[in-house]
């Protein structure tokens, strides 16, 4: 069926106009990229949420990577986007171009490796991300426990999904009548991760690969669980995503991490929504090796990057947004990330 075809489908399901989020900043750029939306039935709206996982890491950890760079003999190794976020006081780019020892790297592995090449210097990992990336760095924890270096440290800001989704759904600011899931963390953990949502919330839920065709998939699930009034999760990414996971990627998170509480941009502090290294690996633990003490972090100014993450505001709402705010010279991280919404919405269109 061709695309069109499964959105007029989409339409004559749904009985009223609907709003559903898609949790994953991939699904918001996708959808922007493969110009979805001009497809899209007008009872249909769509939301972004907090799946973007450099968009929701606070300012305050960022001034800690930034304070980390501007250490002597230290290396910051971390993945692409991160190094754009500001913090209340410029950007690791900016540290880098300073004279900071920034190297971008792709996988924890290579963070290894570089201690290991440099055992006179302080190598710091910025750990970010979501369940998907969770069980790498977990890998990379072991390789450098087993390795015995002492040169080696975890920045960690891994962040768990059903936390902040509860949260977000508790607080009763953002109206929504379904959920389309994170097919790359549902690799991980599983669609039962998110039952949650149904037997909790009692919406639907449907976990999607990020193609246009699995996208729209996903969506059509969606309306055709809202038509019959059911509410449940599915998985429309069947290629991927099973029920129960990637047992070995979930038995390496709770090896080497266990849950603590985490701030969320947006959502603020979120009980039990992020992860830290168990106490056998606190001397990989970065926070514990460099007790820095830094004054509180500022947001932008004007920065609606917090609302937008949560489905309050679309960054059409934003007063920075296109004017102060741009690729070039972003002000909040939303612009920066290559899954963050207000970069998917200038580079694509609203």
């Amino acid at each position: 069926m061709r695309l069109k075809e499964v959105a007029q489908t989409i339409a004559g399901l749904l009985p009223r106009p609907v709003t559903f989020m898609e949790v994953c900043g991939t699904h918001t750029v996708n959808i922007f990229r493969f110009g979805l939306r001009s497809l899209f039935p007008a009872e249909l709206k769509l939301v972004s949420g907090p799946g973007c996982p450099v968009c929701v890491t606070p300012p305050e950890e960022i001034d800690f990577l930034l304070a980390l760079a501007r250490e002597p003999g230290v290396i910051i190794a971390t993945f692409g986007d991160l190094v754009r976020v500001p913090g209340s006081k410029g950007s690791l780019k900016e540290a880098r171009a300073e004279g900071a020892q920034v190297k971008i790297v792709y996988s924890p592995l290579e963070a290894v490796e570089l201690a290991k090449a440099r055992p006179r210097a302080k190598v710091v990992f910025a750990a970010v991300g979501f369940e998907t990336t969770a069980p790498a760095v977990a890998v990379a924890v072991l390789e450098a426990y087993r390795a015995g270096l002492e040169n080696l440290f975890f920045a960690v800001s891994h962040r768990t999904m059903p936390q902040a989704l509860r949260a977000l759904l508790a607080s009763g600011r953002v109206e929504l009548d379904g959920f389309l899931l994170p097919g790359h963390v549902a690799t991980i953990t599983g669609a039962s991760y998110f039952e949650f949502i149904a037997t909790e919330f009692e919406l639907p839920a449907v976990v999607a690969g990020f193609t246009a065709p699995q996208i729209m998939k996903g969506l059509y699930l969606l309306a055709r669980q809202v038509a019959d009034g059911r509410r449940e999760v599915e998985i429309a990414y069947t290629e991927a995503v099973t029920w129960e996971g990637n047992v070995t990627g979930q038995q390496l998170m709770r090896k080497v991490f266990t849950p603590c509480d985490a701030h969320w941009r947006g959502l603020g502090l979120i009980p039990q929504s992020g992860l830290k290294l168990k106490e056998k690996y606190a001397a990989l633990d970065a926070r514990r090796a460099f007790p820095l003490e830094l004054p509180p972090a500022r947001e932008p100014s004007g920065c609606r990057c917090g609302d937008i993450l949560c489905g309050r505001a679309t960054p059409k709402d934003c007063p920075l947004f296109g004017k102060a705010c741009t690729p070039e010279h972003p002000k909040g991280p939303c612009m920066v990330s290559s899954e963050g919404t207000c970069a998917a919405w200038y580079a694509f269109g609203s």
